[in-house]
């Protein structure tokens, strides 16, 4: 054997033994993992409704996690958990080493309803593959549904459909989605809808949207038409409606909508989802909350008219309107009405971030560097 295919030889080899060594590293990471899997406790309300539980030990459960609603690139993960599966599954380990306990995972209408009628088999058996993953890393799930972020990938069918039609649809939606989930304990609970809205009077038909906010509609109308009903009676009735679809298959996990924090029933703009109107249909409250520079004590008070009788989570909120000290205090002040919080992660670490050179890195960092600070503090609940 001449010099060159010697040296072949021992580089081939050590490609081999660097892949079989990764390959190890790999499998001890899963089985590390899958001997932790089965032991997630099921969480409930507690019994003074102000906050949440371990069914099994008793212990109190305090959400604290991020919205994992698109990555870096602002692909929505149903755009990239089929050819990059390993992206998510590092970015569910980088989540828990930042210290969560819970990811907000929006999935989409149209990927997981092919027809009005047929659910998208492929895309269910990603989110079991997805509820797997959750249970190995021991991180919980709120899995917000019917989303259409994206709308070009909105099918005609779907937006031409009447109220009753696409109401239907959504039912049909979390049939599917309860069916998979109902025997995970990595499911926390089910959103029903990331903003719903019932706009007052009439809109255009197929005008089902809100405006788009960094060129996703993360707002969406529940109805075209008012007509003499109620607003809140309108959403009341919604919400009825597909929380009996996903009793048809799961009667455990918790259920609850995401309210915009315009919900309240107060002069100017509303959403018609009035919180003391339509709690009897949910087992606890979820709101949105971006406190305002100067303006902390008003997002308070806004939290505030959200205490109904049962848990508050604060689903979405960041330091995008106010310095990280005032949105610190924010936080610390919200204790006295929130069981729970949940910023964003977009799958940047914070040592990616500091390699940065944009401001969006800068206070995507802080913001990572302070959940990181205050996670045991409000995980142990003191």
């Amino acid at each position: 054997m001449n010099r060159s295919n010697r040296t072949s030889v021992i580089f081939s080899l050590i490609s081999l033994l660097f892949s079989a060594s990764i390959q190890a590293q790999e499998a001890k990471t899963e089985a590390g993992e899958s001997k932790n899997a089965g032991k997630m406790e099921w969480v409930r309300v507690s019994d003074d409704k102000r906050g949440f539980v371990l069914e099994k030990s008793g212990g109190a459960f305090v959400p604290w996690g991020f919205n994992y609603d698109h990555d870096e690139d602002g692909r929505l993960i149903e755009d990239y958990w089929d050819a990059e599966w390993p992206k998510v599954e590092a970015d569910f380990r980088e989540m828990k080493q930042l210290g969560a306990n819970v990811v907000r995972i929006h999935l989409q209408t149209a990927k997981f309803m092919e027809t009005a009628e047929r659910p998208n088999e492929a895309n269910l058996k990603q989110f079991s593959r997805l509820l797997d993953l959750a249970e190995r890393v021991q991180l919980r799930l709120d899995v917000t549904g019917l989303g259409c972020y994206h709308k070009k990938d909105v099918p005609d069918w779907y937006d031409a459909l009447d109220e009753k039609g696409r109401w239907a649809v959504q039912a049909r939606f979390w049939e599917a989605i309860a069916a998979c989930g109902a025997n995970s304990p990595a499911v926390f609970f089910y959103d029903l809808m990331n903003e719903p809205v019932v706009p007052g009077g009439n809109r255009q038909p197929k005008d089902w949207l809100g405006p788009p906010f960094a060129g996703k509609h993360f707002v969406q109308c529940i109805t075209l038409s008012q007509g003499d009903r109620p607003r809140p009676e309108i959403a009341k009735k919604w919400i009825a409606e597909l929380a009996a679809a996903i009793r048809k298959h799961d009667r455990r996990h918790l259920i609850t909508v995401g309210l915009v924090d315009w919900s309240l029933d107060r002069p100017g703009l509303t959403s018609g989802f009035v919180p003391e109107k339509i709690i009897d249909e949910m087992d606890f409250v979820c709101v949105h909350l971006y406190p305002e520079k100067g303006k902390g004590q008003a997002a308070l008070d806004t939290l505030a008219g959200f205490a109904v009788g049962k848990p508050i989570v604060i689903e979405e909120t960041f330091p995008l309107n106010c310095p990280l000290p005032e949105f610190e205090k924010f936080l610390d002040d919200s204790r006295n009405h929130a069981a729970g919080w949940i910023g964003f992660y977009w799958g940047k670490t914070p040592e990616e971030c500091r390699r940065g050179n944009t401001i969006a890195d800068a206070i995507t960092l802080a913001w990572l560097e302070l959940f990181q600070k205050k996670s045991k503090e409000f995980t142990d609940g003191k």
